[in-house]
């Protein structure tokens, strides 16, 4: 079982549906990075919980029932009377969301260090990702879980850089920096890097996260694919373009999911695991990862695929 560590929130979006400019609709999704990559994991097969700070609110009580119905463990969830987060997000003309956060103060951020789970052997790794990286004081909580736990579980980890809840750039880095020490594999989107590291070359930076510890990293690079960088060398992939394209919201959290489960799937979700795997199988899972997130895309919002609808299109 993977321990998938963050946010829960609604993604809410605008809907043209009115002719007074008076009125604008919306509708909401469930959503926020860790609790995409919880949910992709229970569709694609994998065991999962998520620990993170819930609501008690309407919107939290609603969340944890989306949870419960995709099977996803929430014994570890921290209960909050502070209010449920809120992502507003729009769309550009090829479907890249843009967001702006309304969470000061809000539940997910309230996990503290009095709240670390202890663990058992059923938990075979740790998923640590978005702002909850940097926002205190969650943010702290997570860190000293990966430092207790990264000798005896994989840890994975993805940056998904979200300026909106926290601007410094300088913090941001730092922070990743520091989760990506204890890393085992670490996935990162283009623009993660570009805004973290401005004017170098993403393949570089990926090499660079590599050693001992960390054995696979992988990047996003939009509709030009995803690329992989782990000891026998760096490749890229291109996009699954046999699907068309709706929107980009959830898909770099398919994409971690799969890869994850992938690895669940063939008993490799350890560190030791980890560096056993072979190129072969190392190329196999990228393009798994890229076929699961070209599904998502197909939809509207972080609808992530299942199982049964990754293989159709294998």
């Amino acid at each position: 079982m993977y321990l998938v560590c963050g946010e829960a929130l609604f993604d809410v979006f605008s809907v043209e549906n009115s002719p007074r400019s008076s009125e604008l609709g919306f509708t909401a999704i469930a959503g926020g990075s860790p609790f995409n990559v919880a949910v992709g994991l229970r569709r694609l097969g994998a065991d999962a919980a998520l620990f993170g700070g819930l609501s008690s609110d309407y919107l939290g009580v609603r969340l944890g029932r989306v949870l419960e119905e995709e099977n996803v463990e929430c014994g570890y969830l921290v209960s909050s009377d502070a209010p449920t987060t809120l992502a507003m997000v729009g769309l550009d003309a090829n479907g890249s969301a843009q967001y702006q956060f309304r969470g000061e103060g809000c539940a997910d951020r309230q996990v503290r260090l009095e709240h670390l789970p202890a663990l058992d052997e059923r938990v075979r790794g740790l998923h640590v990702g978005s702002y909850t990286l940097v926002v205190t004081p969650v943010a702290d909580t997570l860190m000293a879980l990966v430092q207790r736990e990264s000798d005896q579980r994989l840890i994975s980890l993805d940056p998904n850089v979200r300026l909106n809840p926290q601007p410094d750039v300088a913090l941001w880095r730092r922070q990743v920096e520091a989760f990506a020490g204890r890393a085992h594999l670490i996935k990162a989107s283009e623009e993660d890097l570009a805004l973290l590291y401005p004017g170098r070359d993403p393949a570089e930076v990926a090499r660079g996260w590599l050693g001992e510890r960390c054995r696979l990293v992988f990047v996003t690079h939009g509709g030009d694919g995803a690329s992989v960088h782990c000891a026998y060398g760096s490749w890229l992939r291109p996009a699954d373009t046999s699907l068309p394209v709706r929107d980009t919201v959830g898909a770099g959290d398919t994409f971690q999911a799969a890869v994850l489960a992938y690895l669940a799937r063939l008993g490799a979700d350890s560190p030791a695991g980890l560096a056993m795997l072979e190129r072969d199988t190392i190329d196999a899972m990228l393009a798994y990862a890229i076929r699961a997130a070209a599904i998502t895309c197909s939809r509207v919002g972080p609808d992530l695929p299942f199982e049964h609808e990754v293989s159709l299109i294998s």
